[in-house]
């Protein structure tokens, strides 16, 4: 039986030219970094996030394909790509996971655990 994981890393920064604070518009870029950890090739399908502002407002978000694409890695293979949301409040946080499948088509997903969506000047 194939070991079927990616692992995902995420790094956040502030979008000042999508932020309008007096609207009630706040924007942050995500780069999310998928890597391969298994033993077997595998697809990436399609996505799914959770977005929740510090009001509770929650957005979700589901589609195929990350930014137009539909990966296939190798094992020990990344992709990476950049997104963006937008949420009314200064903070807020994201999760999601992806829907991927293996080459001989077992489904699998990947999870995205929770991060914050925030200015590092607003954490202290």
């Amino acid at each position: 039986m194939a070991h079927l994981e990616f692992n995902c890393s995420v790094q956040v920064a502030a979008l000042p030219e999508q932020t309008d604070p007096e609207r009630g518009l706040h924007a942050y870029s995500y780069t999310i970094t998928i890597t391969n950890a298994g033993d077997s090739p595998a697809q990436l399908i399609a996505r799914e996030w959770t977005i929740t502002d510090a009001t509770g407002a929650v957005q979700e978000v589901r589609g195929l394909a990350v930014v137009g694409h539909q990966p296939l890695l190798q094992p020990g293979e990344s992709f990476r790509y950049s997104s963006w949301a937008q949420i009314a409040t200064p903070q807020g946080t994201m999760r999601g996971r992806y829907l991927c499948v293996s080459e001989d088509a077992e489904v699998f997903y990947t999870e995205v655990p929770e991060f914050l969506l925030a200015e590092a000047s607003q954490l202290h």
